[in-house]
């Protein structure tokens, strides 16, 4: 396993390593809600769009051309939040927030998953349905600066690792792996400076 693991990522191309490397400085940089985030994740996703075009992944690749227009959507949001009088702040959704997200998401997976099994297009058709549905979903909610997007991320993430190591793609599920953490490392992060923007309602404006 060790070395099927460290030949996958010795056989990765220069550009999808630096995609790689852009998407964990998104996670990094978003973490600490610097508005540059999202100029790596466009780069970022720009890169992975074409790949996965040219190595007939047409899924992935719509994916990554969504990702770039979130990446644009969420600069524009952050960056004029930050430019304003009032910033964007972290905020916390409620639990029928929350639970109307997974119940919306869980539909749009049984339904996207049934497709993909009917037309034989995947591998794992629900597995990769949730993780494309509620990755979808669950960056808008990085661009809205909801709390509990980190945990979606982890969830998501971890899901994600599941799926590359059942289909083969060791290298991409030990970056995933990587992505987990960092996730979780985010949702601390949020955590503390969420608990300071209630504690002191003026420092977010």
């Amino acid at each position: 396993m060790l070395d099927t693991v460290i030949n996958g990522l010795s056989s990765l191309s220069g550009w999808e390593v630096f995609a790689a490397l852009l998407g964990v400085g998104y996670i990094i940089f978003a973490a600490r809600e610097s508005q540059w985030c999202w100029p790596m994740a466009f780069v970022s996703t720009l890169i992975y769009t074409l790949l996965f075009w040219e190595g007939q992944l047409p899924m992935q690749a719509l994916l990554n051309f969504y990702y770039m227009g979130m990446a644009i959507y969420g600069f524009v949001l952050w960056r004029g939040h930050k430019q304003a009088e009032n910033n964007l702040p972290i905020h916390s959704w409620s639990l029928q927030f929350n639970l109307a997200f997974l119940t919306i998401g869980s539909v749009l997976t049984l339904v996207v998953g049934y497709y993909l099994l009917q037309y034989n297009a995947s591998q794992q058709p629900y597995l990769d349905a949730g993780i494309t549905v509620f990755s979808v979903l669950n960056t808008w909610l990085m661009a809205r600066k909801v709390l509990q997007n980190w945990l979606y991320w982890v969830v998501i993430d971890a899901a994600a690792v599941v799926l590359y190591l059942d289909t083969a793609f060791y290298a991409t599920a030990a970056l995933f792996t990587l992505y987990t953490v960092l996730a979780s490392a985010g949702f601390v992060n949020w955590i503390r400076l969420y608990r300071q923007q209630t504690a002191f309602p003026a420092s977010s404006n």
